[in-house]
């Protein structure tokens, strides 16, 4: 490998976890809680692809991130697909009542949910909430 080569793949390499950050990322066993234990901000959207509360709140918030792009650096947004994991282990702990439900979480403690509101003032105040907490 040639020393361009070298550069440009580390390069890439470094961008990883900022643009893992800029998106969300989807739900797995483990990941709310390894990422609660690295003192992350969680942003739980609990939805399914078929509900259209659910869409309503996606557009809000990838609103919300294109206004504001501290959210994408502060805060890890992880997407849980009702339909795969509506019975989970997460789903159950936090006694989530159904899809569209928005829950904010900073180590041991919500700091916040919404279900099935699509207000953008809502969605912001709990953003700015996670926001906030991030920040602290």
């Amino acid at each position: 490998m040639n020393r361009r080569d070298f550069l440009s793949l580390t390069a890439a390499v470094s961008l990883v976890p900022a643009l893992a950050r800029a998106g969300s990322m989807d739900y797995a066993p483990g990941l709310v809680t390894q990422a609660l234990e690295n003192g992350e901000t969680v942003f739980l959207d609990f939805k399914a692809s078929w509900c259209s509360t659910c869409a309503a709140q996606e557009r809000v918030i990838n609103a919300l991130k294109a206004e504001n792009p501290a959210y994408n650096d502060a805060i890890t947004f992880i997407d849980v697909d009702w339909d795969k994991h509506g019975k989970s282990k997460l789903a159950k702990s936090l006694r989530i009542p159904r899809r569209s439900t928005l829950v904010v979480l900073k180590g041991d403690e919500e700091l916040g949910r919404i279900v099935a509101g699509t207000s953008k003032a809502d969605i912001q105040a709990l953003m700015d909430t996670a926001l906030t907490a991030a920040t602290a």
